[in-house]
């Protein structure tokens, strides 16, 4: 966008210490590729979105425009596309004086301008506002829009044409309807969508930041159109409907390339369909944005030196264990050593690990790869999930010899890895010689920073929750709580961190690993040792105000 920006803009926001970029990021900013977003002006700069816009407006000469004041006003997004006003970040609405006003983001952004006037007229006025509030008025404007341009339900295709239900998904209304639903997951950081059938139509939820949220549903088009679309996408049979399918596949959702997975599951009303949209983030894999404490990362990182041994990753689904499993193969991953990894499916590509994802169908199960893994002479290597008690002793027999494995298991608690390892028949003394450590973890939603604040426990707070008083607060103690903002979507928090719970095996708890082990005893052990447990971490950053009290109380308990 370097030859679209105002250079004058660019040098008034770097004299007010406003853009610290160096100029070739900023030459860059707009320049579309296949391999990135587009980068936009206020993401370089150091400001907030308000800032930005404040900025903008001031040095243009425009007027700022209030997200009360859009959404009051009367939309008129009928003659664009979704798409052009997502990417370019610009909202059209009728004043109330009854002249048309295109509500922008970036004053600099002619483009966008120039196909306004197109549309509504070179008499537009141009005001300025928030990315965060287009985007939010957008979300809502566009999904009335939506509601209200169903004129009727289309004609409903016999249930045995599968050739009229094929040409219907392949029409323009139901792949512009998963297309923008895929985008708007992208655009709200959903890491699944839920798309559910019941006898009143189609109901369709996100789950952000680890809570599932409703959206507007697709309007106009049949739900089994949109069902056999997202079939089509995944490479699946739109024919099969009555017994559970899965897919995957690699696609574009506005200006991100994204991998998604595709679950169907026949229902009493029609097939439901779960797309999970797989993390490209590479700022994830960060160790220190994980969330461990101090000491919990010294633990992990004296662990990861070891030659060989096992150290396993606890926890339900969506706890963030490939994250971290991820995060610890890119701290390990170096020159030196040869890094192999099975998984299902693989969800971060890590340059210079040889990467590997499971083929049921053609017999590349995790044990198979297992087998030959150790034929690969690798340094490293790592099993995306012991499902199985052949993938457990595979897994066991590799680690004594030689191998440091890395892998996942879904228990409550780091300690009850011992009597589920145990359960998938592994041999009590060869856990006793593997198992290096267990971390167990869970995500909390972090508090928004732009809108948490302080607030005093006092002595009501203590006796209407006593869970409060359990976990060690007092009145008077101040904590943070969430608020709610545009930023945020008005839930008061925005992206998630982990807890964590580090159990390192000492000589003396591998004396308590018998044929029939108990993991109260080992937790108990392992909490008189010295571990941190999950609520201990959680309280521990409910004090430094990263999340709250309620959030810890969600994912877990006293123990």
């Amino acid at each position: 966008m370097a030859s679209d920006l105002s250079s004058r803009f660019v040098e008034y926001l770097r004299q007010s210490n406003h853009l610290t970029t160096p100029d070739d990021r900023v030459d860059a900013a707009g320049q579309d590729g296949a391999d990135r977003r587009q980068v936009k002006l206020w993401e370089l700069a150091d400001l907030s979105a308000s800032e930005f816009a404040d900025e903008a407006a001031r040095f243009h000469g425009l007027e700022r425009v209030s997200l009360q004041d859009m959404i009051a006003a009367s939309p008129l997004v009928a003659s664009f596309s979704q798409r052009f006003l997502r990417e370019m970040v610009v909202f059209p609405y009728q004043s109330p004086d009854g002249s048309a006003t295109l509500a922008i983001a970036d004053p600099t952004d002619m483009a966008a301008q120039r196909a306004a006037q197109i549309v509504l007229g070179t008499g537009i006025v141009v005001k300025v506002a928030t990315f965060d509030d287009i985007g939010l008025v957008l979300n809502q404007r566009l999904d009335q829009h939506d509601v209200d341009a169903a004129g009727g339900a289309p004609s409903q295709p016999r249930e045995d044409d599968i050739e009229s239900l094929r040409d219907l998904a392949s029409g323009a209304p139901v792949v512009r309807a998963v297309n923008d639903l895929l985008e708007k997951a992208v655009e709200l950081r959903a890491s699944d969508i839920h798309i559910e059938p019941f006898s009143s139509g189609l109901v369709v939820r996100m789950r952000i930041d680890g809570l599932l949220r409703p959206v507007g549903a697709p309007s106009g088009v049949l739900p089994q159109a949109v069902i056999s679309r997202i079939k089509i996408v995944a490479n699946l049979n739109i024919a099969e409907r009555r017994l559970p399918q899965d897919g995957a596949a690699r696609l574009r959702a506005g200006r991100t390339d994204v991998d998604i997975r595709v679950a169907i599951m026949p229902t009493q009303h029609g097939e439901s369909a779960v797309i999970r949209i797989l993390p490209k983030d590479r700022g994830l894999l960060v160790a220190e944005k994980l969330g461990f404490s101090a000491a919990d990362d010294v633990t992990l990182r004296r662990l990861l030196k070891m030659p060989h041994g096992m150290i396993v990753i606890t926890g339900p689904t969506g706890s963030g264990k490939t994250t971290t499993l991820a995060t610890i193969l890119s701290i390990l991953n170096e020159p030196v050593r040869k890094i192999l990894t099975i998984e299902d499916p693989v969800e971060y590509e890590i340059p210079g690990v040889n990467q590997s994802q499971i083929k049921p169908a053609i017999g590349l199960t995790f044990a198979a790869a297992l087998r030959s893994f150790v034929r690969q002479d690798p340094d490293v290597i790592m099993v995306g999930e012991v499902r199985d008690s052949e993938t457990a002793h595979v897994a066991v027999h590799a680690a004594l010899t030689g191998h440091l494995v890395l892998t996942t298991l879904h228990t409550e608690t780091a300690a009850a890895a011992v009597p589920r390892l145990l359960d998938l028949g592994v041999e009590g003394y060869l856990l006793r010689s593997v198992l290096r450590a267990v971390i167990a973890q869970r995500l909390v939603r972090q508090l928004c920073e732009r809108c948490k604040s302080p607030r005093v426990l006092a002595e009501a707070d203590l006796v209407e929750d006593p869970r409060l008083a359990t976990f060690g607060f007092r009145a008077g103690e101040v904590l943070q709580q969430p608020c709610g903002c545009e930023r945020c979507g008005g839930t008061g928090y925005r992206g998630r961190l982990g807890v964590f719970e580090v159990l390192e095996l000492t000589n003396d708890l591998r004396e308590l690993i018998g044929e029939k082990t108990d993991g109260l005893k080992i937790d108990q052990m392992a909490i008189g040792a010295g571990m941190t447990t999950m609520l201990d971490d959680g309280i521990a950053k409910c004090r430094a105000g990263l999340t709250s009290p309620a959030e810890i109380l969600r994912v877990t308990t006293v123990r």
